[in-house]
C-alpha cells in the first residue's frame, strides 16, 4: 500500500491548503506550539516528543525543522494519512499506527524513556470526555517532570454571545487570509478516493471507520473544561498561551520535583 514520493507530496500540499479553511491562523498556531516545545526542551540534548493525531505529519515536520536533534514519535489511526506522512515527511518522525484512547495505545508507542513534550493540533476534540480524561492521565504518566502537553485546537466559549463573537472573529480572519478559497474536507477526501494510487489505503480507512462505529467526540468543550480535566489528570499548571477566535493553544506543565537545599530539605 505504498505511495510514490510525487503523489505523497501532491496530496500533502493539498491537505495543507485544505486545513487552512478550518484551523484559524494555522501556521501561526504551529509556530506557537513549536515555541513552547523549544522552551520546555531547552538544554535537552535529544528531546523526545509525541505528536498526537499527526495526520500526514504537518506539525511533526515543523517541529523537526526547528528542533533537528529531537526524536519525534507521531501517532494516528488513519492509514492513508500516516502513509502520506511516512513518505513525504519520512525524516521528521517515527510514525505509529494506533488509536489514541484505546486500551494499550501507549504501549504501541514503543517509548523507552519519558517524554519531554506531547503536542497535538485539531485532534483531541475527537475524543469523548471520559476518554479524553484518561488520555490526559496517561500522558501525564509518560511525561518527565517539567515536561509539557501542548494542545492547539478549537475551544469555543461556553456562553452563546461569547461563542458567536469568537466564531465571527475567526471567520473574518480566515476570509482576510484567503483560507476559505481552498477546497474543503469533503472534496479533499472525495478526490483522494478517486486516486488509484490511494485506493488500497482508502479502502482500509473505510474498513476501520465502519468497524469503529464512528463515535463522536466533545468538540464543544471549553478551554476551562479542558483545564479542569488536565488538573484532574495530574497537571497542576495549565494556561492558554495564544488565541485567535476559537483557535487557541493550551499548555499543561507537569510538576518538577522540589529542589533540595544544602541541608537536603525539599
Amino acid at each position: 500500500m505504498g505511495v510514490s514520493m510525487a503523489a505523497a507530496r501532491a496530496w500533502v500540499e493539498r491537505w495543507e491548503r485544505q486545513q487552512e479553511r478550518y484551523a484559524v491562523a494555522r501556521e501561526e498556531r504551529f509556530t506557537v506550539i513549536t515555541d513552547v516545545v523549544e522552551h520546555v526542551t531547552a538544554g535537552r540534548t535529544r528531546p523526545l516528543l509525541l505528536d498526537l493525531g499527526c495526520g500526514p505529519g504537518s506539525l511533526s515536520a515543523r517541529l523537526a525543522g526547528r528542533l533537528p536533534d529531537a526524536e519525534i514519535v507521531a501517532v494516528d489511526m488513519d492509514p492513508l494519512l500516516l502513509e502520506l506522512g511516512r513518505t513525504h515527511h519520512a525524516d521528521a518522525a517515527r510514525y505509529v499506527d494506533t488509536v489514541i484512547g484505546e486500551e494499550g495505545w501507549t504501549d504501541a508507542l514503543g517509548l523507552e524513556r519519558p517524554l519531554d513534550a506531547a503536542v497535538s493540533t485539531t485532534a483531541l476534540h475527537y475524543l469523548p470526555e471520559p476518554v479524553l480524561l484518561d488520555t490526559y492521565r496517561r500522558l501525564a504518566a509518560l511525561l518527565r517532570p517539567g515536561g509539557a502537553l501542548v494542545n492547539g485546537d478549537h475551544f469555543p466559549p461556553g456562553e452563546a454571545p461569547c461563542a458567536d463573537l469568537t466564531a465571527y472573529v475567526g471567520r473574518r480572519r480566515a476570509e482576510r487570509t484567503g483560507g476559505h478559497a481552498h477546497e474543503d474536507w469533503r472534496s479533499w477526501w472525495a478526490a483522494a478516493a478517486r486516486d488509484p494510487e490511494l485506493a488500497d489505503l482508502f479502502l482500509e480507512r473505510e474498513r476501520r471507520r465502519a468497524a469503529s462505529g464512528g463515535g463522536g467526540g466533545d468538540e464543544d468543550l471549553t478551554a476551562c473544561r479542558h483545564a479542569e480535566l488536565l488538573r484532574r489528570a495530574g497537571f497542576r499548571h495549565v494556561t492558554p498561551v495564544w488565541q485567535v477566535g476559537d483557535s487557541a493553544v493550551l499548555v499543561a506543565v507537569k510538576d518538577a520535583p522540589p529542589v533540595a537545599d544544602a541541608a537536603g530539605r525539599a
